[in-house]
Order: C-alpha cells, then structure tokens, then sequence
C-alpha cells in the first residue's frame, strides 16, 4: 500500500481546522493539525512533512515567522500559505520569506486539493542522475535543487527550481507568463502572476554572482533567461 502524504497544517479556527481536516484526510492525507505556531514549530522538528499549510494570523507564532524557521531548516520542503482575501500583501510577504504559494480564504476544498496535489506530485517526480546544469558560471542540479557558484552552494525550493529548468530549457528565449503560470502554478491567475514576479526577482538574485547572466522581462509577454 502507498505510504500517505503527511501534511502539517496551522490553523486556529476549529471549526475551519475540523472541516478542512475531515476532507484531507477523507482523500488519502495523513493530517498533524496544531493550532498556534509555536506548537507547529515543535511538531515539524520532531516529524517529516511531505507539504505544510500555515495560516498567517496564529497565536504565539504567526505564519510568517513560523515560515521563516522552517524554511531555515528545510529549504525544500512546500509551504502554502492560507491569506485573507484583502491582505494582498500577506501573499507577497509569505513568497519573500520562502513560501511557495498560497491559498485565500474562503477556499474550496477542491482548490486546496488541486494545490497540494500539483505540489506532491513535483516532489515525489524522479529526475534523471544526470540532470545536473552549467548555467553561466553556475552549477545547477536540478535534482538535488542546489545552485552552486565555485565553493558557494545554495538549496532551491521545489518551485524555485521549476522555474530556473523551465527557464533553462528555453534560455535565450522568451517564455509567456501564462505558460510559467499554467504548468508551474496551475492556472493564468492575476494575483499568481505577482507570485511568479516574487520568484523571478529570488532567482535574479541568486544568479547575480555572474554579470553574463540576466532574466529579462520581455513587458506583457514573458521572462527570457539571457545565457551564452
């Protein structure tokens, strides 16, 4: 039998944690709920996660914080972010700190669903030993999502290395912002969109160690990685 997919989830509403934890579990997940961020914090370093849901506003630790020491110990693992709807900012706040996407609230089951799976299943995909590339000056492994630049090595996000691939398979070529958005984050979404500009900028920054190597913006159209 296929070992289930353990996912920590952050949430002080009971009545939204009982509900959204009878569907999880309902469709194959094992589900560690934790009502405040301090409590989360001790659960993940005592287990293994496959994915994390954390809402932002928590008691004794809010999502952010909580986001920032788990990430500090586990660069790879995915986080999605559970925001209110007219707090455009916590989403942009969550994808700076290292979150890989995010969920408004009220949400659908579906949607959440639809989200952890297109997560699960990026992390549970074998890449091929070889899938290791030169990008400039960099050494990229996909596999293992590091970036490295002579003794320098720094780990990926999942998504993060999705992109900077999706990038590399086209370098020197424009890919449309609304195909990044479909294959890596589901669907052509606005506010996705600012997602995905989150994480251009986090991958500008970590090729800047070499002056040859630049993401264009080609405006309304799409991202161009620029490599000889």
């Amino acid at each position: 039998m296929k070992e289930k997919s353990r996912i920590l989830y952050v949430e002080d509403d009971e009545t939204l944690s009982f509900v959204t934890m009878d569907n999880l579990e309902l469709n194959g997940y094992k589900v560690d709920h934790c009502p405040d961020g301090e409590t989360a914090l001790e659960s993940f370093y005592k287990n293994n996660y496959d994915l994390c849901i954390l809402d932002v506003m928590l008691p004794k630790m809010d999502g952010f914080a909580l986001a920032e020491k788990i990430r500090a110990s586990d660069p790879n693992v995915p986080i999605l972010f559970l925001t209110a709807k007219s707090m455009k900012e916590d989403r942009l706040q969550g994808l700076r700190l290292g979150a890989d996407d995010y969920i408004t609230k009220p949400f659908s089951i579906e949607e959440l669903i639809l989200k952890i799976e297109i997560f699960l299943k990026r992390k549970f995909v074998t890449a091929p030993a070889n899938e290791v590339f030169r990008i400039g000056r960099y050494s990229f492994d996909y596999r293992n999502l590091t970036l490295a630049l002579d003794e320098e090595k720094r780990s990926l996000t999942q998504k993060e290395a999705d992109l900077l691939k999706m990038l590399y398979d086209h370098k020197n070529n424009v890919v449309k912002r609304s195909v990044i958005l479909e294959k890596l984050w589901g669907e052509d979404d606005y506010f996705l969109g600012r997602s995905m500009d989150v994480f251009i900028s986090r991958l500008r920054k970590y090729l800047s160690g070499d002056p040859n190597l630049k993401i264009d913006n080609i405006h309304g159209v799409g991202f161009k990685l620029v490599a000889d």
